[in-house]
């Protein structure tokens, strides 16, 4: 008997989404504040969570909520606000397959795809992993990039 893949949709973010993408920012995003002396409040999750909030997108697994895209194209770059995936489904490629989606559109516009990741967040090895290099830092962050690829690379990947 085959095992059936789960079913990877991204969806827009709606008002009814709120509650259930600020507790998985809190999951996902508490211990790495705390670490690099950032705030960790509900306020702060609050505004990091509702900034952009335009270009969140939800990441489903068989329609059910898993995590959090946040991505917009300027006329230069996309660039990744947020990427958050739910504890209990982490290291299953689902983050993977996300970024996949913006990394495809950036390829088709020619584009480099930026992001910022908080030092010592585990995150940044997936990054590596797809070609994003650290570009410059700052205090707590990490500041990565992509170039786009030639065809042939995008292809093997």
């Amino acid at each position: 008997m085959s095992v059936k893949e789960p079913v990877f949709t991204l969806r827009p973010a709606l008002n009814s989404d709120e509650a259930f993408l600020f507790e998985l920012r809190k999951a996902t995003m508490t211990e790495h504040l705390v670490r690099v002396g950032e705030p960790s409040d509900d306020t702060e999750h609050r505004a990091r969570l509702l900034h952009r909030y335009d270009t969140a997108r939800v990441i489903c697994i068989d329609g059910a909520p898993a995590g959090l895209l946040k991505a917009y194209r300027t006329d230069t770059e996309w660039v990744v606000v947020q990427l958050q995936i739910a504890p209990a489904l982490q290291r299953r490629g689902i983050g993977e397959r996300a970024l996949h989606t913006v990394l495809r559109a950036a390829q088709a516009d020619a584009l480099p795809v930026t992001l910022k990741v908080l030092k010592g967040n585990p995150a940044q090895r997936l990054y590596e992993r797809l070609g994003f290099e650290i570009v410059g830092e700052d205090e707590r962050q990490f500041h990565m990039r992509r170039a786009p690829r030639a065809s042939a690379e995008i292809e093997a990947e």
